[in-house]
């Protein structure tokens, strides 16, 4: 019989990051540990308490999820495989209660944002941020108060044995998340076909273009390029690009090398088997 492996996530019991574990090992044994923050889960990771962990990066409706990618250039952490989640964001609540009834609506702030629509046709219901979507149904559970409700996944009203009062209240119906697998250490992935990169340019004239010459004149695509300011540095930016390709392809090496030639640092996040195939969880 199979070890199991060990698997990291964030938040409570019933959170969609906990959706995309029990997705992405579906076909293998596993324990699940959730964390309360996302540097607790990396530096397990870092240490080998856990094998992987499950981190969301970007959002169909809020883009991507800046927080983690600067924990991925930090960190001594590779992608080594990534997972599409649809976010159905569930209203749940008391059994019996009318939306008429409610008040105030708990969730982590992102889930807030994505349902905005909801609130505008609902002005008598307040958004309160809380620390996570499962937390937010756990506290109404508690609260026991039919003005309360919360914004989170089908797996949390199930946990806690709360209804669902309505159903996908997102704006974006295709409203989906994508999630890395991380693993210790730089690896390689046999059935890799992307790559994602973290870079930042030499401060002179043409340095980007540069860099997006290096993958056209390849024939390698582009599939994102992302700046974010860089900490501690006064307007200065780095920048998060996904590619098409593998490490182990000689293409992609010597592309990567030619760009560190006009970069101050690089830093390649993880190679990887994407997941997008025309169809969502």
């Amino acid at each position: 019989m199979d070890k199991k492996i060990k698997v990291g996530y964030q938040g409570a019991h019933g959170t969609f990051s906990e959706i995309a574990v029990q997705e992405f090992f579906k076909d293998r044994p596993f324990t699940a540990c959730n964390y309360a923050n996302f540097p607790s889960i990396i530096a397990d990771v870092e240490s080998g308490a856990i094998d992987y962990a499950l981190l969301p990066v970007e959002n169909t409706t809020t883009g991507i999820i800046y927080r983690t990618y600067d924990l991925l250039k930090d960190s001594d952490i590779f992608a080594v495989g990534e997972i599409l989640v649809r976010i159905d964001e569930q209203l749940i609540g008391l059994s019996g209660t009318n939306i008429e009834d409610l008040r105030e609506v708990y969730s982590h702030p992102e889930p807030l944002d994505q349902c905005s629509g909801f609130f505008a046709a609902h002005p008598w219901i307040k958004p309160v941020t809380y620390q996570d979507t499962a937390k937010s149904v756990e506290y109404v559970a508690q609260c026991q108060d039919p003005s309360k409700a919360a914004l989170g996944s089908w797996l949390a009203a199930e946990y806690y044995h709360l209804p669902i009062l309505k159903e996908r209240v997102q704006d974006n119906q295709l409203n989906t998340t994508r999630f890395f697998c991380v693993a210790k250490g730089e690896q390689t992935v046999q059935e890799a076909d992307k790559i994602s990169m973290y870079f930042v340019v030499n401060h002179e004239p043409g340095a980007l273009y540069e860099v997006i010459r290096v993958f056209a004149q390849r024939g390698i695509n582009m599939l994102k390029l992302e700046s974010r300011p860089i900490r501690g540095r006064m307007f200065e930016y780095c920048f998060y690009i996904d590619f098409d390709g593998s490490l182990l392809q000689p293409k992609t090496q010597e592309a990567i090398a030619e760009v560190r030639e006009h970069c101050l640092e690089v830093k390649v996040l993880g190679s990887y088997k994407r997941a997008f195939n025309g169809e969502l969880l």
